[in-house]
């Protein structure tokens, strides 16, 4: 069955516009897991914009507690700053199980495409094996929605990487606009490429309720979905530990 991380970071954002602790990350995700989610994802930015230095330690420990994923996403490429000591150093503090690495800038208001393996496959390699020197599987964004080259996948693959995270936004828009069949072929057509090369496929990005369920019966053998927008929306009309309990009965399904 596919699995569910569930991110939390706009428990963050909610938290950030006001100052204080509330609502409080941890114990939101907390609730995911006791509602019966597989693990925890969150992205820190070098700016600070939701998820802190300190979420990422005490939702490691969290994790660790319930003996399940976490799963830490963020530029490897972006420097340290204040308050913010660098994702390798985050990784290298917390242990998570899986980093997924993901080339956003600081002006994107969300991660919005994925990592271009012509150019910077190179550059991936030797933080693909210090993530793995620390434990930490390693995911990279990619993109599926476009032309795929022909040697797209297998870049991906000898990076060292185990998997890749298709970025599905494309896939929700075409989900809304009735049409999405052409998207689901594309999609499918990528994970029979990157499972080809030997990578395994995890996919986020504006996953939800509504559209979670197509996508898993057209796109094969999906490891891991990420879900943090949608669900935490949909969260606010029926509830966290409900609305974590429907995403696992899509899965299950």
């Amino acid at each position: 069955m596919t699995v569910l991380s569930v991110n939390v970071n706009k428990i963050a954002v909610l938290r950030n516009s006001r100052g204080g602790a509330e609502p409080d990350v941890v114990q939101a995700a907390r609730v995911c897991l006791d509602a019966g989610a597989h693990g925890i994802t969150v992205h820190p930015r070098p700016d600070g914009r939701h998820i802190r230095t300190d979420d990422v330690l005490a939702l490691a420990e969290l994790t660790r507690q319930y003996g399940v994923e976490f799963n830490l996403e963020g530029n490897p490429f972006a420097p340290p700053r204040d308050a913010y000591p660098g994702f390798l150093a985050l990784c290298e503090a917390t242990r998570p199980a899986q980093a997924t690495l993901v080339p956003d800038g600081d002006g994107q208001l969300t991660s919005d495409h994925g990592f271009d393996f012509h150019r910077d496959g190179q550059a991936l390699v030797p933080l693909v094996s210090g993530l793995k020197a620390l434990g930490c599987r390693v995911s990279l964004f990619a993109d599926a929605h476009g032309p795929l080259r022909a040697d797209d996948m297998e870049r991906a693959a000898a990076t060292g990487a185990s998997r890749v995270e298709f970025y599905t936004g494309p896939y929700a828009e075409a989900f809304a606009d009735g049409d999405p069949a052409d998207m689901l072929g594309r999609f499918a057509a990528a994970a029979a490429r990157a499972q080809a090369a030997g990578l395994g496929v995890n996919a986020g990005h504006d996953l939800s309720q509504a559209n979670l369920g197509a996508f898993l019966s057209a796109v094969p053998d999906v490891l891991e979905v990420s879900i943090g927008h949608a669900l935490i929306g949909e969260a606010l009309y029926a509830g966290l530990d409900t609305t974590v309990r429907r995403y696992l009965a899509i899965l299950r399904g």
